[in-house]
């Protein structure tokens, strides 16, 4: 059986590694709360990832097939309306994920 400082040892090891681990990331980031370029990145982002999400979500269409164009089109319709019309970009995310989902799923059903 193994001694109890040997176990005690164990876990106060295991305690430090994990206070510091999540511990660093704070104390990373505390000198780049004044960083000009953080502050560039954080006006120009949602554009940007938005712009991959459209692009990743378009790869697979095959513009012959209407059960491929049309979940598409009227989810991207949705999210493109969504965020114009309340500039929630999470809302409108979650609202063309959940129309396409659901469109597509018909589509596949009926086909």
């Amino acid at each position: 059986m193994p001694d109890q400082w040997y176990i005690l040892s164990g876990i106060l090891v295991a305690a430090a590694v994990t206070w510091g681990l999540r511990a660093i990331p704070f104390a990373m980031l505390a000198p780049l709360r004044e960083s000009e370029l953080l502050a560039y990145l954080e006006q120009r982002m949602p554009v940007g990832i938005m712009v991959i999400l459209a692009a990743y979500t378009l790869r697979d269409t095959d513009p012959a097939l209407i059960t491929s164009v049309g979940p598409t089109a009227l989810a991207l319709g949705l999210t493109i309306g969504v965020q114009l019309w309340r500039g929630n970009m999470l809302l409108s995310i979650f609202a063309g994920t959940a129309v396409y989902v659901i469109l597509a799923s018909v589509a596949a059903a009926s086909g």
